[in-house]
């Protein structure tokens, strides 16, 4: 942030750094990428996949509708604001397998979002939950099952 001084030296006013603003949409662009790449991942691996449009409120401990994004200067409205990214099904013998999969490029995942996870494993809304990163070979992807790592 640059400090600009007016004429009067009364009022300063902070402007955003532009490369700041060109690097978050770089930012959210690589991530939406990774997503689909996660996606379609699994979408081999025989899974059904669908977007999960639902979030943990932590407060209340209860599973509430997630809030929309709106981008006022694209006008549109993203959907993409539930935790985790993805529900998954698959069906193994008679039964479905019903899993989440949150896509973390880094694989880390912050005390929020690891307290939203013990809640759904809780609760038995998930199976299990798997952590989708990006692995050490390029263009690979590795799942790490919460559990597992926490």
């Amino acid at each position: 942030m640059k400090n600009i001084k007016t004429a009067f030296d009364i009022l300063v006013c902070k402007m955003p750094n532009k490369k700041k603003s060109t690097q978050g949409r770089k930012n959210r662009a690589a991530g939406a990428r990774f997503e689909l790449k996660v996606r379609s991942s699994l979408e081999k691996d025989g899974w059904t996949i669908a977007k999960w449009t639902n979030n943990v409120d932590l407060e209340q401990r209860k599973l509430i509708k997630a809030k929309r994004k709106f981008n006022p200067f694209l006008k549109v409205l993203g959907m993409g604001t539930g935790f985790p990214d993805f529900v998954c099904f698959k069906k193994v013998g008679k039964l479905y397998e019903v899993i989440g999969v949150e896509s973390k490029a880094n694989g880390w995942l912050d005390k929020e979002e690891k307290e939203k996870c013990k809640w759904l494993l809780e609760n038995k809304i998930f199976s299990k939950i798997l952590i989708a990163n990006k692995a050490k070979e390029r263009g690979k992807i590795e799942y790490i099952d919460f559990e597992e790592k926490y």
